[in-house]
């Protein structure tokens, strides 16, 4: 399954309660929160380029499924990961306290995040 094209969010389910499991602080989490946001994907065999553009910022990262790379995450911070493909159509990020699965299912794009007992659901529609 081929992951490449453009999503709009659609819907955040438990967002709040993510975000202060991660310590972010509530003004940054309800600016966050109303900002428009999409996410780009291309897919080129196993190499990804995943582009978050959150209102007027833009957070890109770049991997091949199984080697480590650096991300950067939404507050500016940097970590190390390896993404796994389960299937055909879900990544698997595991890293320090969080765990992040991106799945396909038809047109919906659904970002599941976990840290400690804490998810967080966001569904993207293909546009």
């Amino acid at each position: 399954m081929v992951f490449s094209g453009k999503y709009n969010l659609e819907s955040l389910e438990n967002f709040d309660p993510f975000m202060k499991a991660l310590g972010i602080q509530d003004e940054v989490i309800k600016k966050n929160k109303e900002l428009k946001t999409i996410v780009e994907i291309v897919q080129e065999g196993n190499t990804f380029k995943i582009t978050h553009y959150i209102g007027c910022k833009t957070i890109q990262n770049n991997f091949t499924i199984g080697q480590e790379t650096t991300f950067h995450g939404p507050t500016g911070h940097e970590f190390k990961a390896v993404v796994n493909l389960e299937g055909v159509n879900k990544l698997c990020i595991n890293m320090k306290g969080l765990t992040a699965v991106i799945e396909l299912n038809g047109d919906r794009l659904i970002e599941t995040l976990t840290t400690g007992e804490t998810t967080c659901t966001k569904i993207s529609k293909r546009i």
